[in-house]
């Protein structure tokens, strides 16, 4: 079923959809009158709809069910990820957004080679703002992830300081990722860096500020794929993957004995 957010909190049981979402539907996936489509409120509502009629730049709905949407994680998770090279970052929105990032934050860390000026980045925000939209809509999430405005790397651990955890992935090792989630944080933020990985000092900074440090293993990732292997196994060890999954206790035993080879 279509999937769209929308602007205003419905009371009633007919609505009509102008704009991009319009021609969506009837430009784009070509829908009749009598199909369903859902739609998802800045609370969170999804309402279930029928299409009631298609006038050119509008599609009038009736609302047919109304319902909390669940699928968001339990646990809030934020990326601070620095800028990688080329059309990687817009990759990452993606596939962060459909494994249920919270909010993304591009970061100007030491080694970026990637240094748009502020004119650039305004123009690339608004591209990966509906980057993240598009990626929302196609997941059936909840929320809209916010792309933020690009910062530097100190002002990303400024920021970080209202989560109650921060991690920092790090080649050079670390703790393990279960055992920092024992204490149950809900609020995750994550520091991913681009192609040359933290200078020490950038590490010393986040751990300064109450950071810790953790490791992907010991392969050397990619700067696109180590955030959505930290990201996936955030989601897993926190049970927000449809797993069986019990206590993170568990989990840290799962992953020391696949690090240990057992």
């Amino acid at each position: 079923m279509a999937w769209f957010f929308i602007d205003d909190e419905i009371q009633k049981d007919k609505y009509t959809l102008d704009g991009e979402n319009a021609r969506h539907v009837s430009k784009s996936l070509r829908m009749k009158i009598g199909e369903q489509l859902t739609l998802v409120t800045p609370s969170q509502k999804q309402l279930t709809c029928t299409i009631s009629g298609i006038s050119g730049e509008t599609v009038d709905v009736d609302v047919i069910e109304r319902k909390q949407c669940e699928n968001e994680p339990d646990v809030e998770i934020t990326l601070y990820q620095a800028l990688p090279k080329g059309d990687k970052f817009e990759y990452i929105i993606q596939k962060c957004v459909e494994l249920g990032i919270t909010k993304i934050v591009p970061v100007l860390s030491a080694r970026c080679i990637s240094r748009p000026d502020g004119k650039a980045l305004a123009k690339k925000q608004v591209r990966w703002q509906k980057i993240a939209r598009e990626a929302a809509q196609q997941s059936r999430r909840g929320i809209i992830p916010e792309v933020s405005e690009c910062v530097t790397f100190k002002q990303a651990v400024q920021q970080s300081r209202e989560n109650a955890l921060n991690i920092i992935f790090y080649e050079l090792g670390g703790e393990s990722v279960g055992k920092l989630l024992e204490k149950g944080a809900k609020t995750i933020g994550i520091f991913i860096g681009s192609e040359g990985g933290f200078e020490q000092s950038e590490v010393d900074l986040v751990l300064e500020s109450g950071g810790s440090a953790a490791t992907l293993g010991r392969r050397i990732l990619r700067a696109e794929t180590a955030p959505l292997a930290a990201l996936s196994i955030l989601m897993y060890a926190t049970g927000n993957f449809d797993t069986d999954v019990k206590t993170v206790k568990e989990f840290r035993n799962d992953w020391n004995n696949m690090r240990d080879g057992g």
